[in-house]
């Protein structure tokens, strides 16, 4: 009887233990290790540029190679190349300026003379607007219009609802920078563009934006091209005398109300040419380039003797200030061959904040926060 209970037990044992010794040396010899499922792969985070800066790269003429860098507000984290990258295909021939509205983003695109429109929150291209002659800026008149300068005897009236050219307002020659003022557009008008100055007729155009026509205009020094509003409605104007330096370059405080230059400031005995002119977000002080960053308040009676920003070996080409925080930024375009760079500065006492990469030859500056 101890012998068959014992040999019981072994049958009853081996019945137990054979399987799990089975697996366990199935385990053992497999060559693929068992691995939880991991489950779907997270998905990836959405990127939008609704809250941050863009950076327009003209590229070199002829070259094709415009771009748009992006700096995110909130992280400074940049993004290159940002058009060719979300629609697989470039932006086009020498990018000339930007302006957001409506969640659209307007980018002028010169050399290609077109118009590109792309939505802002993920910079998808809506539509190629064609017809331009070498645009410059585009300046919005209200919800349903823009208008676009030319470098060839017109300015582009666009309709913002349908996307297209709706009409042209026939100009005398180049036009440049536009603001506008109560029912008016100001536009500065260079002149022909292959006239010598001395033939130019220099002027601010002053359009009636209800009847797309041409009512007055305000002369100016040779080749006016940046303008602005300050916070007593005074309009400034700067002017860079010519390319053939025919005069010395001046910035002109013109009263809007009663079309008269009021006062003019001129750069005597200088070298080189100011540009870029712009204000801060108070209205009370101007900006502009002359190898650094000036600043001039609007209350000043003569202009600035030293750089708030000196150049310090960099060329400075691009100038804009927040139109929130008034915080200043400046391109420099290196060698118009190498990538370029942009830095943000502090406009209390011109202390560098951030550096940042560019594209090509990065020209202006566009704010999603431009409201």
């Amino acid at each position: 009887m101890k012998i068959r209970q014992r040999s019981y037990i072994t049958h009853i044992l081996n019945l137990i233990l054979i399987p799990f010794i089975g697996l366990f040396l199935a385990v053992s010899c497999s060559k693929e290790p068992i691995r939880e499922n991991p489950g779907d792969p997270p998905e990836p985070p959405i990127i939008t540029f609704d809250d941050g800066i863009f950076i327009i790269n003209e590229g070199n003429f002829n070259w094709g190679n415009a771009t748009v860098t992006y700096i995110d507000s909130k992280t400074n984290a940049t993004e290159q190349n940002l058009f060719e990258r979300v629609n697989l295909h470039g932006l086009g021939d020498v990018a000339q300026s930007m302006k957001v509205f409506n969640n659209m983003g307007l980018i002028v695109v010169n050399n290609s003379n077109k118009l590109e429109v792309v939505t802002v929150s993920d910079f998808k291209s809506v539509k190629s607007i064609y017809g331009f002659s070498s645009p410059r800026y585009i300046e919005i008149v209200d919800s349903a219009k823009a208008y676009v300068t030319n470098l060839r005897n017109d300015i582009s009236v666009v309709n913002l609802k349908t996307l297209t050219i709706s009409s042209v307002i026939k100009t005398h020659g180049w036009t440049e920078g536009l603001i506008k003022y109560g029912k008016y557009m100001f536009v500065t008008c260079v002149g022909t563009f292959n006239e010598p100055n001395a033939s130019r007729r220099a002027q601010v155009l002053i359009i009636d934006t209800e009847k797309d026509r041409i009512i007055d205009s305000i002369q100016t020094g040779k080749e006016p091209l940046g303008i602005v509003v300050d916070r007593k409605n005074s309009m400034w104007v700067l002017c860079t005398g010519g390319f053939d330096n025919y005069e010395p370059p001046s910035i002109l405080r013109i009263n809007p109300d009663l079309r008269i230059v009021e006062k003019s400031f001129s750069f005597q005995g200088i070298s080189g040419t100011p540009s870029r002119l712009c204000i801060n977000p108070t209205k009370d002080t101007l900006y502009f380039l002359h190898g650094g960053v000036f600043q001039m308040p609007v209350s000043s009676l003569s202009l600035p003797s030293k750089p708030l920003i000196p150049g310090n070996g960099h060329l400075f080409y691009g100038l804009d200030i927040h139109p929130k925080t008034g915080q200043i930024y400046v391109s420099d375009a290196v060698d118009y061959v190498q990538n370029g760079k942009a830095y943000q500065f502090s406009p209390k006492n011109g202390l560098l904040i951030h550096e940042y990469t560019t594209g090509r030859i990065p020209g202006s500056f566009c704010f999603t926060q431009e409201k």
